[in-house]
C-alpha cells in the first residue's frame, strides 16, 4: 500500500514519561506521511490505549474522542499539587488525617453520574484565548468555569494510607486528576494523581495494544485496523453496489420505505466489499440516509 493510500487505526500504547504528540511524530516518520493524528491526548505521566489515525482517518477522530473511557489511577493522599498530579509542585498537608476505608467509599458517590468539574489549571482548556497551562506556567492565576462531565462508574480498587487506586469509567472532557483532587478535599486530606493508565477508548481494549517498539515500516500495513473499527458504536447499513457512486457523490441514500423510527445522529455507510463509505444524518421527512462524510474508495 502507498504512502497516499495508507488509511487505518492504530491502538498503541503509550509509555510512560512521553507525550502523545511525540507518539504521532513516531508514527509519522514510520508511516512516511504526516496525516497522522491521535484521539484523545494522555499526559506524560499517563499509559495505556492511544488511538492513532493515520491517512484519511483523521476524520474520525471526533468519533474516536466521543467515545467513553476507562480508566485505572493510583492517587497519593496527603499532597496537594498545582498541577492535581505529582509532576507538579506538591505540598504536603499538615495533620492531614487518613479517611477510614468505609469513608472513603462513601464518599464516591458524589462523583458518579453527571458533575461539575473545574479542569485543572493546568490543562488544554482555553482561557481568553490561550491555553490553561500556559497562563499558569507563566505565574498568572487561571480562572477556569466548571463544566458538566459525566462519570458511569467509580470503584475503589485499593486502599492503604496513603496510597489509593480507583477505576474510573466516564465521558468526553472528564478530568481524572480533578476526580482526585475534589476527592481530596472532600476527605480533608488533599489527593494527587501519582498514575494513570488508560484501559479502553470504547471498544479499543488495552489488551489489543500494540507497543511502540513493535511498530515498523514493515509491519505497519498489517496492524492498521479498518476505518470501520472506529465507529462500530454507530448503526450501520449496507449500501447497494449500484448506489455506491451516487453516495460517494453527496447524494442522499434512499432509507426505509415504511415510516419506521430510525435512530437519530450518525450512521455508518457500508460498502458491498465491508469499508466504511460514508457518515450519513437520516432525514424523517425524506426518508432518506444524508453523508455528511464521504470516504476515499480503498
Amino acid at each position: 500500500m502507498s504512502n497516499a493510500r495508507l488509511a487505518g487505526i492504530l491502538n498503541l500504547h503509550k509509555p510512560t514519561g512521553m507525550t502523545s504528540r511525540a507518539v504521532v511524530d513516531r508514527v509519522v516518520r514510520i508511516a512516511g506521511t504526516g496525516r497522522v493524528g491521535h484521539a484523545g491526548t494522555l499526559d506524560p505521566l499517563a499509559t495505556g490505549v492511544l488511538i492513532v489515525c493515520v491517512g484519511w482517518t483523521t476524520r474520525l477522530v471526533p468519533c474516536i474522542q466521543s467515545l467513553r473511557k476507562h480508566y485505572r489511577a493510583e492517587f497519593r493522599l496527603g499532597w496537594t499539587s498545582d498541577t492535581d498530579d505529582v509532576t507538579g509542585t506538591v505540598v504536603e498537608v499538615e495533620n492531614a488525617i487518613p479517611p477510614d476505608r468505609s469513608v472513603v467509599v462513601a464518599a464516591l458517590p458524589a462523583f458518579v453520574g453527571c458533575i461539575r468539574q473545574v479542569p485543572p489549571s493546568h490543562s488544554a482548556v482555553h482561557v481568553g484565548g490561550r491555553r490553561a497551562y500556559q497562563l499558569a506556567r507563566s505565574g498568572q492565576t487561571v480562572e477556569i468555569e466548571p463544566r458538566d462531565v459525566e462519570v458511569d462508574r467509580l470503584e475503589l480498587v485499593e486502599y492503604d494510607y496513603p496510597r489509593l487506586v480507583l477505576d474510573i469509567e466516564c465521558g468526553s472532557g472528564t478530568y481524572v486528576r480533578a476526580i482526585g483532587r475534589d476527592l481530596g478535599e472532600r476527605l480533608g486530606c488533599g489527593a494527587a494523581m501519582s498514575g494513570l493508565e488508560r484501559r479502553a477508548i470504547g471498544g479499543f481494549e488495552i489488551a489489543q495494544v500494540i507497543a511502540l517498539e513493535d511498530l515498523s515500516r514493515d509491519s505497519l500495513a498489517t496492524q492498521l485496523l479498518p476505518p470501520l473499527s472506529a465507529v462500530q458504536h454507530l448503526p450501520q447499513i449496507d449500501c447497494p453496489a449500484d448506489l455506491l457512486t451516487d453516495l460517494r457523490q453527496g447524494k442522499p441514500l434512499p432509507g426505509p420505505p415504511r415510516p419506521a423510527k430510525v435512530a437519530g445522529g450518525l450512521t455508518a455507510i457500508v460498502d458491498p466489499e465491508g469499508h466504511l463509505a460514508a457518515l450519513a444524518e437520516f432525514d424523517e421527512e425524506r426518508r432518506v440516509f444524508r453523508p455528511r462524510q464521504v470516504f476515499p474508495v480503498p
